[in-house]
């Protein structure tokens, strides 16, 4: 028989709950087996779920299970006050994926800031800002400055994965959250960023299997927090900029990103070596240089464009070459994660060094630890090996 719920829930907080997850009733009910009557007679207060499938809501929303028997819903900023404005993503319609990613990243960077000021550590401060009437290459040649990553180290990296894990430590070390994070799909959302100080965060979608994207997706993000702190940005829900105006905003930042990854001095050298004219840029060609540099051929090609080696229709023309090639490759496997990589990978280093330095420290418990990287713990020693194992370097994992 089914467990009998002693105090029935509020049926405006399922309301909310439901609402505030991005569901609506016939996938609710889906998940839970009953028909999408039953759970509008759950919220009606027409009847009272069991507990187990209140449970069973509380996992699907990823709320406590008390939260159902609060008197009233909670009063909440709407999400899109957090993060910046997302081209094709209508404030308060996010994806149920896409909301769930936002408050996830949210309350890791909070609970970064409590455990700092708990620990008696200083918060990093971020304190880059750009401005639009700023030229790309000023804006990238300013941040490359603070990342502290000379080109010869660049060119130095072995793989593609090594140069996302040194872009994204460079990153965290400005005092920028860098965190990854999944099942979004890339149509909604490639990157992310939540304009919060101290500390904000720029958020990678993991479905993004190559790491070379995952650079380009980071610095572009960065670019955003920047304009964000020279009051050129404002959150989603504030942002009253649409179409063609944000594509502006949007152009900016993906060439000033571009530039951070390829300085202009050194794509210089690099083109002059190669004694290419300026229609003998063919995809070989293109592909041989992005390896260069660590980034997709795509981004090359736009970095090509913006320094002036392509013009716009050879450009366009180049582009419907590589997405014709691009459509004959087979999607590239994703692998095996492990636990302790794909926390890594998402919760990033930063993050997870004082989760644990703040349970060894007994100002949290090891449940809480565990709730906030979502790992068991048994897995915490294997955490802690791999992170010895790799100091400095931004989880690549996932």
């Amino acid at each position: 028989m089914a467990a009998v719920v002693p105090v029935a829930p509020t049926g405006s907080v399922l309301v909310w709950a439901r609402v505030e997850s991005g569901y609506d009733p016939e996938r609710v009910a889906k998940r839970l087996g009953v028909k999408p009557e039953r759970v509008a007679e759950w919220e009606a207060g027409e009847l009272v779920p069991t507990m187990r499938q209140l449970e069973s809501l509380a996992k699907f929303y990823h709320r406590p299970l008390g939260i159902f028997f609060r008197p009233k819903p909670p009063v909440m900023a709407p999400l899109a006050a957090e993060y910046r404005r997302l081209p094709g993503v209508t404030p308060g319609h996010e994806s149920p994926e896409l909301r769930l990613a936002v408050r996830k990243m949210s309350n890791r960077r909070e609970m970064m800031v409590e455990l700092l000021e708990e620990l008696g550590e200083a918060v990093p401060l971020f304190g880059l800002a750009a401005h639009l009437d700023e030229k790309p290459e000023t804006i990238a040649e300013r941040l490359r400055c603070e990342l502290t990553l000379p080109v010869e180290i660049q060119l130095d990296w072995t793989t593609e994965w090594e140069a996302w894990a040194s872009w994204r430590a460079a990153v965290e070390d400005l005092g920028v959250l860098v965190f990854q994070f999944p099942k979004v799909s890339l149509e909604e959302a490639r990157g992310i960023s939540l304009l919060h100080w101290p500390m904000p965060v720029a958020g990678v979608n993991s479905k993004e299997m190559s790491p070379e994207a995952r650079s380009f997706t980071l610095m572009h993000e960065v670019v955003h927090l920047m304009l964000a702190a020279g009051h050129e940005e404002l959150p989603a829900a504030k942002e009253s900029r649409r179409g063609a105006d944000w594509q502006l905003v949007e152009r900016f930042a993906e060439e000033t990103a571009s530039h951070v990854l390829v300085p202009e001095r050194a794509l210089a050298l690099m083109v002059s070596a190669m004694n290419l004219s300026a229609q003998d840029w063919d995809l070989a060609s293109v592909r041989k240089l992005a390896r260069k540099f660590h980034i997709t051929p795509l981004a090359m090609a736009t970095r090509l464009r913006a320094s002036g080696y392509f013009d716009w229709a050879f450009y366009r023309h180049w582009k419907q070459e590589w997405d014709a090639h691009v459509a004959t490759l087979k999607p590239r496997g994703g692998g095996f994660s492990t636990p302790v990589g794909k926390t890594l990978g998402r919760a990033g280093q930063p993050f997870t060094r004082l989760v644990l330095e703040a349970m060894s420290a007994n100002r949290i418990t090891s449940d809480q630890a565990a709730r906030h990287l979502d790992l068991k713990f048994e897995h915490f020693g294997k955490l802690k090996d791999a992170l010895r194992a790799r100091p400095g370097t931004g989880g690549a994992d996932e």
